[in-house]
């Protein structure tokens, strides 16, 4: 997906690299000049600031400050104060300081395991429903860790909740070798999944109008299609394109997740021509498709929080109001994966994946390359063992050789169909598909349309799946019925195109 502005009036003037500070660092210094006025009423119980790399015996220091902010000593407005100074304090600290950090408040603040063990003699003995409700509720407090209590103060700060959603981002790189991290992360993980369940969320429409800073952050958070700069923000919020996204009211100038469409005619199958910035506007009344180019997580903390699907399904239902000619709702979207399975594949496979006669034209055309390219056959140098498909893949601009990108497009659909509808993986205990996105749109209940050879020809689209693009469409009566068939039972819906691609060769 991407995002583009405009050079007519009142355009937005992006921050020159050489002179502006980066976006992380203004919103980080923001951060600690709103927490400043809060924390000062605490900082005479912290004492001086810790060292970056945070020793040991700061972290001692730090530990007492917390404690301070679990038992409220003063009153909650000074515990808000210490949560606020805490804050500050993670900011200032480095990498190491920051995980010394995590790790002390993840080993100190735990479950207090002999409570939970006198909660549960206590419940089991309990012997009338009066004290077994008691003694549920005691235990029920036993098994929360105190680091959950102090991580839901900084709820009642100025973007307490971004801090917390960064926070998370943070903690998932350090976590990946670490247990006593692991559960510190799935205690905020779940923490955040109920402050962000979808019945908080609010859809908007983000527009050429929309506050510069909110412009600013679509460039920035853009993951598929990346935009190049403001024009090119302007064109994809013009007449004939839309985007949308969720907000929480504790994060209102911050997009959780946003979706760019094109009203056009016809189901797009090309993503170049798709962001074109020298096609002609369309009228968005005359178009009979709306094509979803574009899905960003836009948060990485929220990653395992998912809500995507809830955004789809809001935008169709307002489109359909908006334009009732639109018959049509479709993705054009990348295959992420394919690229990497490929090679695991011929590693494994080699010549295997290709039919006698794909392979012998194929070894022709490569004979003849090879050839060209040495001045004349080779004699002494031993020939290339390599599979056929990756000696060609391996060529630069392999995709503008009309003679081989047609020899390779057959056989690559093939592949990439057998990739997309029966290589699965299992996720809590029921099969899936490999490639995430298909996983994404499968769940939401669309189904796979048409694969699209050569529909990104961009640097990324040619990397990860060899510029095949794929539509997945919405049809609105049949949604429910693929999900569950999806979801229930792991069956990929594919049109008969889709399909008898697969089966070509």
């Amino acid at each position: 997906m991407s995002d583009a502005p405009d050079t007519t009036t009142l355009e937005p003037v992006p921050p020159s690299p050489a002179a502006q500070p980066t976006f992380l660092d203004r919103a980080l210094d923001n951060l600690r000049t709103r927490w400043r006025e809060i924390a000062a009423s605490a900082r005479g119980a912290v004492g001086a600031p810790p060292r970056t790399h945070l020793p040991k015996e700061d972290a001692e220091r730090l530990k007492e400050q917390i404690e301070a902010c679990l038992e409220s000593r003063g009153g909650e407005v000074s515990a808000r104060a210490r949560a606020a100074q805490l804050g500050r304090t993670y900011l200032a600290l480095d990498p190491q300081g920051r995980r010394n950090f995590l790790m002390m408040l993840a080993r100190d603040f735990d479950v207090d395991r002999e409570a939970v063990t006198e909660a549960m003699a206590t419940f089991q003995a309990a012997a009338d429903p009066v004290a077994r409700g008691h003694a549920e509720r005691a235990l029920r407090r036993a098994l929360e860790p105190p680091r959950l209590r102090l991580l839901t103060q900084f709820n009642a700060l100025p973007e307490g909740v971004k801090f917390l959603v960064d926070l998370r981002a943070e903690l998932m790189e350090m976590a990946r070798d670490e247990p006593l991290l692991q559960a510190l992360e799935d205690d905020l993980k779940n923490l955040l999944r109920a402050w962000f369940d979808v019945g908080f969320l609010e859809m908007h429409r983000i527009t050429w109008d929309s506050p510069a800073s909110l412009l600013e952050r679509l460039i920035k958070y853009e993951a598929v299609h990346e935009i190049s700069g403001w024009q090119d923000l302007k064109d994809r919020l013009d007449s004939d394109r839309r985007c949308f996204a969720f907000f929480h009211p504790r994060m209102p100038n911050e997009p959780l997740i946003f979706v760019e469409v094109a009203l056009v005619q016809g189901m797009s199958d090309n993503v170049q021509a798709l962001l074109d910035p020298s096609a002609p506007v369309c009228d968005p009344k005359s178009a009979d498709s709306a094509i979803f180019y574009s899905i960003s997580n836009a948060q990485s903390g929220l990653a395992g929080i998912s809500f995507g699907n809830f955004l789809i399904k809001r935008v169709v239902d307002g489109l359909a109001t908006e334009f009732p000619n639109i018959k049509c709702y479709a993705t054009l979207s990348p295959i992420p994966g394919f690229r990497r399975w490929l090679d695991r594949t011929l590693e494994r496979d080699g010549d295997a994946v290709l039919t006698s006669a794909e392979a012998e034209r194929l070894a022709g055309r490569l004979a003849e390359l090879e050839a060209a390219a040495s001045g004349g056959p080779a004699q002494d140098e031993a020939p290339d063992e390599s599979p056929l498909l990756a000696r060609a893949l391996a060529r630069p601009g392999w995709h503008e050789d009309e003679d081989l990108q047609t020899l390779l497009r057959g056989p690559l659909m093939r592949i990439c169909v057998r990739y997309l509808t029966t290589v699965l993986t299992t996720g809590h205990g029921r099969p899936r598909a490999l490639d995430p996105v298909a996983h994404f749109h499968l769940t939401n209940g669309a189904r796979m349309e048409r694969l699209n050879w050569l529909a990104d020809r961009q640097p990324k689209g040619l990397q990860q799946s060899l510029g095949m693009m794929i539509n997945y469409r919405y049809r609105l009566g049949e949604i429910d019925t693929n999900h569950e068939a999806y979801s229930g039972d792991g069956r990929i819906i594919a049109s008969s195109a889709v399909r008898a691609l697969g089966k070509a060769g």
